[in-house]
């Protein structure tokens, strides 16, 4: 796996403070719903976790739905041995026809890389998923996993790096998400009947309890004509600037490791249509 931007330097990317209708007090923005004291906010309300035994995982709900803006959030992610494990962050709506966004960590044996899971649904449909390698320990630190969600398009981002492009595809028959307001979700749970190698490693449940951790959530609505450290001015712009484009093809060429677009035993009947546009 290469480990670094192949030509040109990492950058420092210096987060900017920017106003928002919500930002770090997990106490004001959101609800633990389930898990019982496995769901735990402290520190005066800035850090909050989320714990998985053989009994039950946990999760936790925004108290607010949120249509159009730029969501981030820092996780640290279970350390050691995650097999079978799954993390997931997303916003969803509700209902047979939901729209959801979704970031899911599949768990993994000790010094073996987790995979993040991505996936799109639009009025109850997904099967578009794109996999990647990350190109460090997220269990070691936190780092930045961020949705800029405009009618335009759905951007991915991994500290501040872009790494999934869905662009609103209507005008060839394709569904966006852009008419139902979704909250925020996110869990620990066992899913060691698929998560890990596809199920053939099973959760291990000597080094229970396993537990995740969040802070520094942050919302900016697409309305606030805020400015971003996220390359400029792409915050406010409709597509990704040349900067923003080359991060993309580095993540995609080097980290990707499952897209539906280029699953062809999958849709032997032909890919779907938003997969023969240009992906950035």
């Amino acid at each position: 796996m290469v480990s670094s931007f192949n030509g040109f330097s990492v950058l420092v990317l210096v987060s900017l403070v920017v106003s928002s209708m919500a930002s770090g007090d997990f106490y004001q923005n959101f609800d633990l719903t389930w898990g019982g004291n496995r769901a735990k906010i402290f520190n005066g309300g800035k850090l909050l976790s989320l714990s998985l035994d053989k009994i039950s995982g946990s999760g936790f709900q925004s108290k607010k739905e949120y249509l159009f803006g730029r969501i981030d959030m820092q996780l640290k992610l279970v350390a050691g041995n995650s097999a079978g494990t799954v993390t997931a962050y997303y916003l969803s709506s509700q209902g047979p026809t939901h729209d959801e966004i979704d970031f899911e960590f599949l768990g993994n044996v000790t010094g073996e890389p987790y995979i993040l899971h991505t996936n799109v649904y639009t009025q109850g449909k997904g099967d578009r998923e794109q996999q990647f390698y990350l190109w460090f320990d997220p269990t070691r630190n936190f780092h930045t996993y961020s949705v800029i969600w405009k009618p335009q398009h759905i951007i991915y981002l991994v500290d501040n790096i872009p790494i999934r492009v869905f662009k609103n595809a209507e005008s060839i028959g394709v569904p966006f998400p852009k008419n139902q307001p979704m909250r925020i979700y996110s869990s620990l749970w066992n899913a060691d009947d698929w998560a890990t190698r596809g199920g053939l490693v099973k959760t291990d449940w000597t080094k229970a309890p396993f537990t995740a951790y969040y802070r520094n959530f942050n919302f900016v609505p697409a309305t606030s004509g805020s400015s971003s450290s996220y390359s400029g001015s792409t915050w406010e712009s409709e597509e990704l600037d040349a900067t923003s484009r080359r991060r993309l093809r580095w993540v995609q060429k080097y980290f990707m490791i499952y897209n539906y677009c280029t699953d062809l035993k999958r849709f032997p009947q032909g890919l779907p249509p938003e997969c023969r546009r240009s992906r950035f």
